[in-house]
């Protein structure tokens, strides 16, 4: 066995995020590490890392005894890690990226001639080719993972933890990642893939290993197991299948009329979009990352102001006026990126919750918090919110738990328009269950709601009519009852319908 992981417990004060663990790693395995949010998997990968110290537990490499204080402990050891969030520096080259902290030199200065040559070596030994003298600021999200897996591959990595490699990438770069990670594990490198992706999980793993609450609920070779029972053991109950009703629309609530923004290059961000939502449909927008949908959502929720056209809510023209404006109108808004513009970091989750929530608990300026910790108790409850309490700071939740508190918050608000961007972006199973129920039940309840997804299989589900964007326009209208992904995905990539 390559690595054993012993009995690991990691506890913080009375709160235990790991107990017990059981984890092991064959040299060339794909072994999936799945469970909810705050079920213990990130953390016990930082334990492995040497971001972390166990509270108790063995960790061996080779049957061999060891111990990490620190990452660069474990890259010594030959682990290296590719977190959710990518650790570039946009301003470098690829090749500058890939050997940083390692660069080669020649006399008392940096080779960076011989940067790019080990580069392209690299990229051409391990399939994964890329381009050493390109930016990472020019590259997409696809590429820049591939960047991140190349560079632990550079500081001798066997074994590459990947946390949420997926999240943000397009369907056919995550095809393309897939691939390239069986083809790593046939030369031998071994792999941890935390996901909440499992149909992907189901594809690439070899063996699969459960955690619920901490604890580990069941490891399974691929071939003998299923996403249902797989869910099970997550979330400790069966998952109850979803489903849309037909629609009953009404008026207009949203109407985007040739709305159109001029970019920094030649290529406008946007090019005369027109769009509408009426009271009771979802309307899915589908497009791979870049391609106007960050501007669209920005344009209407007043973040950006158009170079031209109109954008109507409710019947009232709401083109270039305050955020502030536009919510009290009846927007709400779950944004694609929730570090960016869904919470305050240094803030406590009770104060996270209550943006927007203000008016309706204070009284002659003063905040009710009784009524603020029932409010928020109920989402905790609803969402399976894990926190240690309403007090403690949004930095500390998992990024899975935090995109609970900010879908609560903003389908909390009943606002009769709901901006929906990436709303289960790194949830797991139980909470995406809950969250496609609850857009379902608003747009049921007459809301309009504009869904911006990643993931082709939300939007088939939740949508009533699917728009797809390229290149800042809106190249195509599907019905969601008849459409496909594969129709959708040449529509993405800039081709055009057939059938």
């Amino acid at each position: 066995m390559l690595l054993q992981m012993d009995s690991i417990t990691k506890s913080y004060g009375s709160v235990t995020a790991n107990s017990s663990v059981q984890f092991s790693l064959q040299r060339g395995e794909i072994h999936a590490l799945i469970g909810e949010n705050g079920a213990g998997k990130t953390t016990l990968m930082r334990i492995l890392y040497g971001m972390e110290s166990p509270t108790s537990g063995e960790i061996r490499l080779d049957g061999k005894l060891v111990s990490f204080a620190s990452p660069a402990d474990a890259i010594h050891h030959k682990i290296g890690m590719v977190h959710q969030h990518f650790m570039l520096f946009p301003t470098f080259t690829i090749a500058e990226n890939i050997v940083i902290g390692r660069e080669p030199s020649k006399g008392v200065g940096f080779d960076r001639k011989a940067a790019a040559a080990e580069t392209e070596r690299l990229g051409k030994l391990y399939g994964m080719p890329v381009d050493p003298w390109r930016k990472v600021a020019d590259c997409s999200l696809g590429m820049q993972q591939r960047v991140e897996i190349l560079k632990v591959l550079y500081q001798g990595a066997e074994i590459i933890i990947l946390d949420e490699p997926t999240g943000v990438l397009t369907p056919l770069e995550v095809k393309e990642l897939l691939i390239a990670i069986k083809g790593l594990a046939a030369q031998g490198k071994s792999f941890v893939l935390i996901s909440h992706k499992l149909q992907e999980i189901m594809e690439v793993a070899d063996r699969i290993t459960v955690l619920r609450d901490g604890k580990v609920t069941g490891t399974l070779s691929a071939k003998d197991t299923n996403a249902e029972e797989l869910s099970r053991l997550m979330v400790g109950r069966d998952l109850v299948h979803i489903s849309r009703n037909e629609a009953d629309s009404g008026k207009p609530v949203l109407e985007v009329s040739s709305v159109s923004m001029k970019g920094a290059k030649t290529k406008p961000l946007l090019s005369d979009v027109s769009l509408h939502v009426n009271e009771g449909e979802i309307v899915g927008i589908a497009g791979i990352s870049g391609n106007g949908q960050s501007e669209l959502i920005q344009t209407i929720s007043g973040l950006m102001k158009p170079d031209s056209g109109s954008i109507k809510l409710l019947g009232q023209d709401v083109t270039g006026a305050a955020v502030g404006a536009i919510r009290e109108r009846g927007l709400a808004h779950i944004p694609e990126d929730r570090y960016q513009w869904g919470v305050a970091k240094d803030a406590t989750v009770a104060e996270n919750g209550l943006m927007g929530h203000t008016g309706r608990h204070q009284k002659y300026g003063v905040l009710n918090g009784t009524s603020i910790k029932q409010m928020i108790g109920e989402w905790v409850n609803r969402f399976g919110i894990k926190t240690g309490s309403l007090s403690t700071k949004a930095q500390f939740l998992s990024g899975g738990n935090l995109q609970k508190l900010i879908v609560a918050r903003e389908l909390a608000q009943k606002t009769p328009f709901l901006i929906a961007a990436e709303p289960t972006r790194g949830v797991d199973v139980g909470a995406m269950e809950i969250i496609h129920g609850e857009l379902l039940k608003k747009r049921d309840e007459r809301g309009a709601i504009l869904l911006i997804s990643s993931e082709l299989t939300e939007i088939l589900k939740l949508s009533d009519r699917i728009l797809i964007m390229y290149e800042g326009e809106i190249v195509g209208e599907l019905d969601a009852d008849t459409a496909t992904e594969e129709q959708i995905s040449l529509l993405m990539a800039g081709g055009k319908a057939v059938g």
